[in-house]
């Protein structure tokens, strides 16, 4: 089981706001509605006969503040348990995005891990620097620009009640997406959790579950700026490296023989990584998607 309460060491903006507790930059404009993608024809082949409904949210394109994505996973849980409780079952859901730089702590997690003071963080050209710890499980990560984050909330009672083929089931997801889309070979490693390629972790993987209800879920580096990994011990493993999947088609060999990949800049090599990972986890799950939209005032407003 994954278990332990939730607090957070924060450093926040000088720069105010209508919400002063929330970090805000210029990658969240709270006017601004949320882009997201519609349903397409890659999708719709996919998603055939009867599967269980997932509300899909689909912001890979936007960089949602950690604490903004944290708290809103924790409400959908609560309406979810809820519904529950009322109906028997819910529909499961799938949010996929991406944040800015932040640092997060599971619940194994020590401050030892960290190769500063969380006083003087290294990141004094980002406007903003947060360490959060979390309920998820797992030890220390870095989230950032050109990583995509998967947080499924689905109800395990209606697929596997089996946390272990829960973890597993997401890192198959990862490595069947790094082998169909790149073909990129890809594995887990015994007694680690994540998605590995050599002795490099490209996957990182942490979750929650309340009432059999999961929430936090999985991250990818696709083309991820590395070097705040630097800085911490991630995944608290000494001896083992982070890749992306974009540092590895540069130093291995474009696409390992696809030279359709060769003229890809950083937001193609998103939108493609992010279009293979709704593929894979709709197969995997078994889940139909409806498309969802949300505005980030919305957001703000669930807190």
């Amino acid at each position: 089981m994954i278990l332990l309460g939730t607090y957070c060491f924060t450093t926040f903006p000088s720069t105010t706001s209508a919400y002063p507790s929330l970090p805000l930059g210029s990658y969240f404009d709270l006017h601004k509605p949320l882009q997201y993608s519609k349903p397409s024809k890659f999708t719709s082949l996919v998603i055939n006969g009867h599967r269980r409904i997932c509300d899909l949210f689909d912001l890979h394109q936007e960089q949602v503040p950690y604490e903004v994505a944290w708290s809103w996973q924790k409400e959908i849980v609560r309406d979810k348990r809820a519904q529950i409780e009322k109906e028997g079952d819910c529909d499961d859901t799938l949010i996929i995005l991406q944040h800015p730089p932040v640092y997060t702590l599971g619940t194994a997690s020590t401050v030892e891990n960290l190769k500063f003071d969380m006083k003087n963080a290294p990141f004094n050209i980002y406007r903003t620097f947060n360490i959060y710890r979390t309920e998820r499980g797992g030890e220390l990560t870095y989230h950032g620009p050109g990583q995509l984050v998967m947080y499924p909330i689905i109800n395990l009672r209606t697929h596997k009640m089996d946390l272990h083929w829960y973890l597993r089931t997401l890192e198959e997801v990862v490595i069947r997406v790094l082998s169909s889309t790149f073909s990129i070979q890809a594995s887990t490693v015994e007694g680690l959790t994540g998605v590995w390629v050599g002795n490099e972790k490209l996957a990182a993987v942490g979750i929650r579950v309340s009432s059999w209800i999961t929430y936090h879920g999985l991250a990818l580096n696709v083309t991820t700026d590395l070097s705040p990994f630097k800085w911490i011990i991630p995944c608290g493993i000494r001896d083992r490296q982070v890749g992306s999947i974009k540092e590895l088609l540069v130093r291995e060999g474009v696409g390992h023989g696809r030279a359709d990949l060769h003229h890809l800049n950083d937001a193609s090599l998103i939108h493609i990584t992010h279009k293979s990972l709704l593929e894979e986890f709709s197969q995997a799950f078994q889940l139909e998607y409806s498309y969802k939209s949300v505005s980030s005032t919305m957001l703000y407003e669930r807190k």
